[in-house]
């Protein structure tokens, strides 16, 4: 992927564009915010990002701003799915998907524990 201002061309992974993810749904006080490395499980995305919120307006505000700050960055999402009201939203980038949750409904789907074998390369408490 790369990004481009008046100065400078900057090239990031997707990785790279993962770890913003992370950073703005942390950032934004998402908790318990996990990325997954799922390329050696996984044949439709590269990377998961997995966050809690409190309330259904925490949720909706985290998944806006990471999309403005993916988007920022010279990425546009694919698809984006469910809504803060139901305790679940996705955004699917390329190569990578968000998953942003409330408490009861992260913990019902586990995804943590469905992708056990992906590498979890960061979390942030």
């Amino acid at each position: 992927m790369t990004t481009s201002t008046p100065e400078t061309t900057v090239k990031l992974s997707i990785e790279e564009l993962a770890r913003a993810a992370l950073e703005e749904a942390s950032s934004n006080l998402g908790s318990d915010v996990v990325l997954l490395d799922t390329r050696n499980v996984s044949d439709f995305t590269d990377f998961f990002v997995i966050a809690s919120g409190e309330t259904e307006r925490h949720l909706e505000m985290m998944a806006d701003r990471i999309e403005r700050k993916i988007r920022d960055l010279g990425m546009r999402r694919n698809n984006r799915e469910g809504s803060g009201s139901g305790g679940w939203l996705l955004i699917d980038f390329p190569g990578f998907i968000v998953h942003l949750f409330n408490r009861e409904t992260r913990a019902y789907y586990d995804l943590e524990g469905l992708w056990s074998q992906a590498n979890e390369v960061v979390r942030l408490q």
